[in-house]
């Protein structure tokens, strides 16, 4: 462990709960770390990252991709070291109880505190299963929506039945030259009130059907044609299309807290703590959607408060003649500089 830097605090997952967790525990001058398996910041909302987000306290209606820069920035403030493209899959204790960290890469990280911030587990979309559909995946076979205006004025065929393919569905139905839906079942899987607004609106629905084939163009860079099957008669029949959007569900790895060496508590492949973010294993906590326990809140604004109590916790842990929490911001003397910069500006409007 030779020259190997040790942190206070290592926050596995830079979704939500973990980035500000990662403010929250600069703002208590923990010497902090993030590792992230994505080579992207912000956890589950790049998955919608045009949705509106309306039930986040103190935040008028913002995107996903707003919502990412603001946490990003938050998150930043304090200047944690944030490692991604690395995926954690043991964490043990050493002869020191300091937790030792290996990722994929054949990395090892040190911590004295550890808060697992995984939400349900690193999330990637089911893809395509057809022959040659990885090759257009640069082009125009999507796995979510990055941009409404990329499919303005296109043929866009969605395939799913779940409440994600109904949503864009209605969210592209009115930009979109022309949209369908492609069902492999013959209803809807989704909200009522979303299955009524796509029935009404110009959106053609092909149930009992599936993908066949992806066809390309002219230099096989892009899908020109979508080719489908009935699943009722067999019947093969082709669709001209612009973009190709699937949406057939999510995998979900939560490998490191199912085979976590720690014999940490898991309950239905959760971790079963306790409002503090604190586990059976000292100095191990858990915040936002992989934590369970009594009264928990399940939506981002509860995150917040989880990982500023799992912080406290931790803060506690290392040091424990120091304070319970940290000064409110209004009187923190760590914002006093930026305090009077924003005081200075001029007003917007």
């Amino acid at each position: 462990m030779q020259n190997e830097e040790i942190f206070d605090v290592t926050i596995i997952g830079a979704g939500p709960a973990g980035l500000y967790g990662a403010f929250y525990s600069g703002l208590r001058d923990l010497k902090t770390k993030i590792i992230e398996f994505q080579p992207y910041l912000g956890g589950k909302i790049n998955i919608y990252p045009e949705k509106m987000l309306w039930d986040v306290g103190g935040h008028a209606p913002a995107s996903g991709g707003e919502m990412i820069e603001n946490l990003t920035k938050q998150a930043k403030m304090f200047d944690p070291t944030i490692v991604l493209n690395e995926k954690v899959i043991t964490i043990e204790q050493n002869q020191d109880d300091l937790f030792v960290l290996e990722t994929n890469v054949g990395r090892k990280h040190y911590s004295k505190t550890v808060i697992m911030a995984t939400g349900t587990g690193i999330i990637k979309p089911q893809k395509l299963d057809v022959v040659g559909a990885e090759k257009y995946e640069l082009s125009n076979l999507n796995y979510t929506v990055s941009s409404f205006e990329a499919f303005r004025d296109k043929v866009v065929l969605i395939s799913g039945a779940g409440n994600s393919a109904i949503d864009w569905a209605n969210e592209l139905e009115p930009i979109a030259k022309g949209v369908y839906l492609v069902c492999r079942k013959d209803c809807l899987s989704c909200h009522e009130a979303s299955a009524n607004q796509l029935f009404a609106s110009s959106a053609s629905c092909l149930f009992e059907t599936e993908i066949h084939a992806l066809i390309a163009g002219a230099g096989h860079e892009r899908i020109k044609e979508v080719e489908l099957r009935n699943k009722q008669n067999g019947q093969l029949f082709r669709i001209p299309v612009d973009e190709v959007l699937i949406n057939h569900g999510f995998e979900r790895d939560a490998s490191l807290i199912e085979e976590s060496a720690l014999a940490v508590e898991i309950e239905e492949n959760f971790i079963k703590g306790n409002a503090f973010g604190e586990s059976n294993i000292p100095g191990f906590y858990a915040i936002g959607d992989v934590l369970r326990y009594d009264g928990k809140l399940n939506l981002i604004t509860g995150a917040f408060q989880d990982a500023a109590n799992a912080v406290n916790s931790a803060k506690l842990w290392i040091t424990p003649d120091a304070t319970p929490r940290a000064m409110v911001s209004s009187h923190n003397e760590k914002f006093k500089e930026q305090n009077q910069t924003l005081i200075t500006q001029p007003k917007k409007g």
